[in-house]
């Protein structure tokens, strides 16, 4: 038997392992990061494991590891896990292609672009739209301004920032807005941060104004991010009203949908991206919403030279065959690029697009109970609003921080806090869409046990009980 397929058989006894761990111990017991090296063998040595102390130093790695799949995980915007996504990333995992040229990806490249095409006319983007696979929602923004950078000053690629540019976004946008500025040479000082309003939405009058006034006082506006789903409330900037601004001052609109941008998939709530058709780009991560396995994200733009003229570069050592329509490189940031496409397609293909649309509702449905548990229970303040799956509320306004770190500590069950205006808040996420309503309801059974058994822990640590 080959060295592979000894391995393979080692993972499959592994995942049963880790399987029967989710089962028994949804919560990871924690281990302090004073200590982590300490308990756990993660050294690197000159000389080989021998094969059981190396089983032995991977099962305790998977046991110790954070399990983002089970029904108490609710801490970040993504969870749970959908098997036939797992099925297509082991298996890009031992083609092992990358993605720059048909050459070496073959139909891989075909699996890509049948995705974008795909998404592409779901949003309403016209003949000359294309995409590419980048390595999240952090690198989709970044080279949404890039494109962006280099239609308002085009010699720019060559020459360098020429003229003082300005972009705008909500206060409530995902932080990767300010490391981009820095990165693309317009500045984190030239970044406009919009005021919302009571549900954490850009105001598109307020963009206007600020628009303006840049203008008078000598700078070039050329970009404007839009949110689909803020990263604490969940929110939907009004991406139609944003697009009468953009439209009417020339600028690039970008819609950050790396949260919840997978809603074009419902019938029921792609409303939600109203206007999304009159963006020059858009984003949404599979890994979030659709569930696919870290990472999965797309960015989508409505006329591919805007690609290309940002991000190829002529390579005679690999660019050998075929047109440039199959030569992904040409239009993507990186150039040894993972197939992240597969996982998804395999998914897609084997659910169907009403296969997808229930994903997304699912997690609707879920966030509705939780919503309508903490709106009808008189020990909670509720901070959410229809139409998010983030479910922020405060429980007998015990201080968020601090309850969320005690659940954790004491592997009860994963949960993050967030902050809008002078509040803050538990922030309960219900993207796992393999979650049920006894999953929801247990949630809250669970901190409710926790604080009723740990009032003296509660108090010592100066909460308000």
């Amino acid at each position: 038997m080959s060295e592979l397929s000894n391995d393979l058989l080692l993972f499959n006894e592994l995942v049963e392992i880790l399987l029967n761990e989710e089962e028994s111990h949804p919560v990871a017991k924690r281990i302090d990061s004073n200590v982590l090296f300490d308990t756990i063998d993660l050294s690197l040595t000159k000389n080989a494991m021998v094969d059981d102390a190396f089983k032995k130093v991977l099962k305790e790695v998977l046991i110790a590891t954070p399990k983002t799949a089970t029904n108490l995980f609710f801490n970040q915007l993504f969870g749970g896990r959908q098997s036939k996504a797992i099925l297509g990333d082991l298996l890009a995992v031992l083609l092992n292609n990358s993605m720059y040229t048909y050459k070496v990806a073959g139909p891989q490249v075909g699996i890509e672009q049948e995705i974008i095409r795909q998404s592409c006319n779901l949003i309403g983007y016209g003949l000359q739209s294309n995409g590419t696979f980048p390595t999240g929602g952090s690198m989709s923004n970044y080279m949404a301004l890039i494109m962006a950078r280099d239609v308002k000053d085009p010699s720019c690629r060559e020459n360098g920032m020429t003229k003082p540019l300005v972009m705008y976004t909500s206060k409530e946008s995902h932080y990767s807005n300010a490391k981009n500025a820095s990165f693309a040479g317009i500045g984190k000082n030239n970044i406009r941060y919009v005021e919302t309003d009571e549900k954490g939405r850009m105001i598109p009058a307020n963009l206007e104004v600020q628009i303006e006034l840049d203008i008078q006082n000598g700078f070039t506006p050329i970009f404007v991010n839009a949110t689909a789903g803020t990263t604490v409330l969940g929110a939907f900037d009004p991406i139609d009203k944003i697009a009468d601004v953009t439209e009417k001052y020339n600028m690039w609109l970008h819609v950050d949908g790396a949260y919840c941008g997978s809603v074009l998939f419902s019938d029921a709530k792609k409303h939600l991206l109203n206007g999304v058709e009159r963006s020059d780009s858009f984003s949404y991560n599979a890994h979030k919403m659709i569930g696919t396995p870290l990472t999965c994200s797309v960015i989508l733009v409505k006329d591919k030279k805007h690609l290309h003229n940002s991000f190829s570069n002529e390579a005679d050592y690999l660019y050998q065959t075929d047109g440039d329509d199959f030569n992904l490189g040409k239009t993507s940031f990186q150039c040894g690029r993972r197939n992240d496409a597969l996982k998804f397609w395999t998914l897609w293909k084997s659910i169907g697009s009403n296969g997808l649309e229930k994903i997304i509702n699912q997690q609707f449905e879920l966030a509705d109970v939780a919503r309508n548990y903490v709106a009808n229970h008189p020990d909670y303040t509720l901070y959410s609003f229809e139409d998010s799956i983030s479910i922020c509320f405060n429980y007998k306004n015990i201080d968020p921080k601090t309850l969320c770190t005690l659940l954790y500590e004491h592997q009860i069950t994963v949960v993050g806090f967030g902050d809008f205006r002078e509040d803050t808040f538990i922030r309960f996420v219900t993207i796992n869409a393999t979650n049920t309503e006894k999953d929801i309801l247990n949630f809250f059974t669970v901190l409710e046990e926790f604080v009723e058994k740990n009032s003296a822990i509660l108090k010592e640590k100066h909460v308000n009980l």
